[in-house]
């Protein structure tokens, strides 16, 4: 169940790392300070992928995805679950 994981559970090499001594223990695209939250902020916000990859220039179009299926597959299982 998603909500059930932990913040060490999302270090996704290549994709999610957390570190409590960086950006207060976010969720971050690896190998950036771009918390995974500000992709999901965006799309809320009307914007579009490319704005966002445009305005994170660490962020490769390959992690947003990646985590955007992550969080499709999550919502998939969790209803499912259900």
């Amino acid at each position: 169940m998603l909500s059930a994981t932990t913040k060490n559970d999302l270090n996704i090499p290549g994709l999610i790392w957390t570190d409590p001594e960086r950006m207060s223990g976010a969720p971050c695209f690896y190998c950036t300070r771009v918390p995974i939250n500000h992709l999901f902020e965006y799309l809320e916000g009307d914007e579009s992928l490319e704005s966002f990859l445009i305005d994170f220039e660490g962020v490769t179009r390959e992690q947003a995805v990646g985590v955007l299926e992550l969080a499709r597959k999550g919502l998939l299982e969790e209803k499912s679950a259900a």
